[in-house]
């Protein structure tokens, strides 16, 4: 199986860094990249091909890059925000995709077992809406964004600071998971 690992946002946050606590000052854009950085070496410890990994505010550049590596599976990692309180993991697909469903159903499950977070569910994002994310909708690899968990909510927050490693071994284990489901 080829991955393709895309770290959400901008590298150095320049221009965007995505989500930010506005006590602690943590960065979406860092947080995905120290995440990606661990599931690309547990993946490639696990015997599985990491094809590319791309962090950029550019995401037609992402989508490019990952449709001319030949990847069988594309991972974006985020961080969730929205009022400080909302809290909890997940990870969204194309609606109609059946392995990107069972992919984003078990990289959840290893996600909230492991950490313990809020179960917000594998969700389908349908393009033309607010949910479209368009790397999901545009990547001819069966798709995943991991909304690991909010990064403005305290406690949330730790776990991203904390426990980065148990968060790239759970999204790893969804991926190796998937690959002995589907033979890939």
């Amino acid at each position: 199986m080829r991955v393709f690992l895309n770290p959400g946002h901008a590298p150095n946050g320049e221009p965007d860094a995505g989500a930010c606590n506005r006590i602690t000052g943590l960065r979406e854009c860092d947080v995905a990249k120290g995440i990606t950085d661990l599931v690309e070496k547990y993946l490639v410890a696990a015997g599985v091909e990491v094809v590319g990994k791309l962090q950029s505010d550019s995401l037609s550049a992402v989508v490019n890059a990952s449709d001319s590596s030949g990847a069988d599976v594309f991972i974006s990692i985020h961080c969730n925000a929205f009022n400080e309180m909302a809290n909890g993991t997940e990870v969204w697909h194309y609606h109609t995709s059946r392995d990107g469903k069972r992919l984003a159903e078990g990289i959840q499950r290893q996600i909230v077992d492991s950490l313990g977070t809020t179960d917000r569910g594998a969700k389908g994002a349908v393009p033309h809406t607010d949910n479209s994310l368009y790397v999901l909708n545009y990547t001819d690899a069966v798709a995943v964004l991991v909304e690991c968990a909010f990064i403005d909510n305290p406690t949330d927050e730790e776990l991203l600071r904390t426990r980065q490693d148990d968060f790239a071994r759970a999204i790893a284990r969804g991926v190796t998971d998937f690959e002995l489901e589907v033979g890939l």
